[in-house]
């Protein structure tokens, strides 16, 4: 199955200027944790995703002020994407590999953001089963350097997310 057919395709982008209380305001009325940041509203270049914790860990918690900041200020970089042309399979390699659970939809085509694919959208089309040894595979603790992100994914290296794999939690 490829994620164009199960993905979010009614994203709500903001831009790097964007402010964050405009920004926090966007994820409430659309109930989501998480904003691409294009590089302007036609071309749709990513540049970077503010989630909410980006907002509380990098700008609350430091003591500075969320009202005067925008996405730019807080906004992690750089962001995992997946091509629109990929597989379920390949978007739940990255989402495991990255330990994140969200990553944003990119068409190679033109280099636009078009979507987002999140944890749940996969879980509402996997069997409970493979939906909870997934959830516990992307909740595991993975040492630091496997936290580095790249720009652009496209590696698919053919182990499974789902499923019995030796040494996998269950």
């Amino acid at each position: 199955m490829f994620i164009r057919a199960i993905m979010s395709q009614d994203v709500v982008f903001c831009l790097p200027t964007t402010p964050l209380q405009e920004v926090a305001q966007r994820m409430i009325d659309r109930d989501c944790g998480a904003l691409p940041v294009v590089s302007d509203r036609d071309q749709r270049r990513i540049l970077g995703v503010v989630t909410d914790r980006d907002i509380t860990i990098r700008l609350v918690a430091q003591g500075l002020n969320p009202v005067t900041s925008t996405a730019a200020d807080c906004m992690s970089t750089p962001v995992v994407t997946i091509d629109l042309d990929s597989t379920v399979d390949q978007a739940q390699q990255m989402l495991q590999q990255h330990q994140i659970r969200r990553i944003p939809i990119v068409d190679s085509a033109n280099g636009m953001c078009c979507g987002i694919l999140t944890q749940a959208d996969i879980a509402r089309y996997a069997p409970s089963s493979d939906t909870a040894a997934m959830v516990k595979r992307l909740s595991q603790r993975v040492p630091q350097a496997a936290h580095t992100l790249s720009s652009s994914v496209d590696a698919h290296d053919g182990e499974p997310l789902w499923g019995d794999q030796p040494g996998s939690i269950e």
